[in-house]
């Protein structure tokens, strides 16, 4: 098939990139500027173009079957009013540029996967949440309600759109578990708040594996979690990462003041979290290959 992705040039655009090449697809990568130092996998090409704007580029569109839109600005900041302002922007104009160029393709057989996460939920304690959960009412959960429904508008068009709501992806090079390693090399590690709030998370191959399962498959559209089966605590994320990298976790927990003061806004969303299952992808009978947090933390850090 012919896939047309957006941030594709990032720690998981990249990551699928190489996968989708690998399974005999043709990808076409969308990015701002090309650069001659950096190299696709043959099988693989740029396209220049800013997906927050539109342009020529939006023509190529329509010569895919399968768009991915992974483009969005990281969240992992202080959210001032214009961090807020670019994260949201860099997110819905994407994705309302997309939609515009899929009217193209009216008619024609076309899966589009618009990432979203699982801040759709919003904070809900210990209760476990699947894609029937009702959305929150904070900035992350009103966010992801209207990308989610600018992603939405293909529906008229007769495209199969699949919300992709991610949780925290672990990889090797790059995402979140860089940040959270940081305090571990210098024997620091230790639980964020409470230690009591959900972590749902993802290991980047399963993450990738999702959409290679859904790619071929009709029928499946809507929000589905791309979340591992089992969550975890904070304070035992970071038991285990301690254990798994032979450090210990003597030290006494970050308080929550200190970090919403360094951190803001966002400072609360860490200390919150959601506790957040995959039934939709469970009932389709994808398969997980890494389930648990150790052997997710394990397969990613041996390999390190």
């Amino acid at each position: 098939m012919r896939v047309f992705i957006t941030g594709g040039t990032g720690f998981v655009g990249t990551n699928l990139t190489n996968r989708l090449v690998q399974q005999g697809h043709e990808v076409t990568v969308l990015t701002r500027a090309i650069h001659k130092e950096v190299a696709l996998p043959t099988g693989a090409s740029f396209l220049e173009g800013d997906p927050t704007r539109e342009g020529n580029w939006q023509q190529s569109v329509a010569e895919h079957e399968v768009i991915i839109n992974l483009a969005g600005a990281s969240i992992f900041r202080r959210w001032t009013r214009n961090a807020k302002a670019a994260i949201r922007d860099s997110r819905i104009l994407t994705t309302r540029n997309l939609v515009r160029a899929l009217s193209a393709r009216e008619g024609k057989d076309t899966h589009f996967f618009s990432t979203s996460a699982v801040g759709y939920y919003g904070f809900h304690g210990d209760e476990e949440l699947d894609e029937s959960s009702p959305p929150g009412d904070d900035f992350l959960a009103s966010l992801c309600k209207e990308w989610e429904s600018e992603a939405l508008e293909a529906d008229r068009l007769g495209v199969d759109v699949v919300l992709c709501r991610f949780g925290i992806v672990l990889g090797q090079k790059g995402g979140a578990l860089e940040k959270i390693l940081a305090p571990f090399r210098w024997y620091l590690g230790s639980p964020l708040g409470s230690g009591r709030q959900w972590f749902s998370w993802i290991h980047e191959q399963d993450l990738i594996n999702i959409y290679l399962f859904l790619i071929n498959r009709k029928g499946i559209s809507g929000p589905l979690n791309f979340t591992a089966p089992c969550p975890v605590r904070n304070r035992d994320l970071t038991r285990i990462l301690g254990e798994v990298l032979d450090k210990p976790t003597f030290m006494p927990s970050v308080p929550g003041f200190m970090l919403k003061l360094s951190m803001g806004e966002f400072g609360a969303v860490l200390l919150k979290g959601q506790k957040v299952t995959p039934k939709r992808l469970s009932d389709a009978a994808f398969q997980f290959e890494f389930p648990d947090i150790r052997g997710a933390l394990q397969n990613i850090l041996i390999r390190r």
